[in-house]
């Protein structure tokens, strides 16, 4: 079958994970959508809260894969380890609570793993290396169709993760910079790739959060705890075609949505 995959960029505060949940379920039936990944490791500013996770989950969210702020909330902590359509970074150390990769079930009883990882070029060095992790795991997933969320700051890592995988998997997308990119391709292998999916949330913002507090940090202010801007809200993502029964992706293409802006 022609399995849809519908990917969905880092959502931002409160006024995401709103138009998340006003706008998903239209998006899936418009695109016919089999599966959904959301990126939800902003929700919450930075982090997110069990209710968020449990809003997006409503909004139409199949798996939601997280990032460098994964523990920023520590009341998700419970729910990570607990739900399993909750991903943290496979490539966190092995004393970090949760999973990175699960295997779901999707349309016609196909299994769809969903691995998470996370990048290391100007993050955190202290994350194990990516490509090992993702090489181990690959090695002994049990899964008809591979998706992966990688969290990365470096569009060069992200591209070298999409070529290493290449053929591996089905589909892998970037999230993390909250900036779209327009190189949405099938990698010569088979696999769907774009660098980067942006965001959910704010609009009219500085990667989701408020102009003043951005500017003001170049500027040389003190710096202060961003967050999120209000006004019109975007959802940016990404939809890649699978050919099952080739294991390929046939076909990757944006779809993305934006408020109008408000008086």
């Amino acid at each position: 079958m022609q399995l849809r995959i519908l990917a969905v960029g880092d959502v931002v505060g409160e006024g995401g994970v709103d138009f998340l949940s006003r706008h998903l379920h239209k998006l899936k039936r418009e695109h016919g959508i089999h599966f959904t990944v959301v990126n939800g490791e902003n929700a919450g500013g930075m982090g997110l809260l069990p209710a968020h996770a449990r809003d997006i989950l409503d909004a139409g969210a199949d798996v939601i894969t997280l990032g460098n702020h994964t523990w920023h909330k520590r009341q998700i902590v419970s729910m990570v380890q607990e739900e399993p359509r909750l991903l943290r970074p496979a490539n966190y150390t092995d004393r970090a609570p949760g999973r990175g990769f699960g295997v779901f079930e999707g349309p016609e009883g196909i299994s769809i793993g969903v691995l998470n990882l996370i990048g290391r070029c100007g993050m955190d060095s202290n994350f194990d290396n990516p490509f090992t992790v993702a090489r181990q795991i690959l090695a002994k997933a049990e899964a008809q169709v591979v998706l992966v969320d990688f969290h990365a700051e470096a569009t060069s890592e992200k591209g070298a993760m999409g070529h290493y995988l290449d053929g591996r998997v089905q589909a892998l997308w970037g999230t993390h910079t909250h900036v779209p990119t327009a190189d949405a391709q099938v990698l010569p292998k088979g696999t769907g790739f774009v660098t980067d999916l942006g965001m959910t949330g704010p609009a009219v913002s500085v990667l989701g959060m408020r102009p003043a507090q951005a500017i003001g940090r170049f500027l040389g202010e003190l710096p202060s705890r961003f967050e999120p801007a209000g006004g019109p809200c975007k959802l940016e993502s990404a939809v890649f075609e699978i050919d099952t029964n080739t294991r390929r992706c046939t076909r990757v293409f944006r779809a993305d949505l934006r408020e109008d802006r408000k008086s």
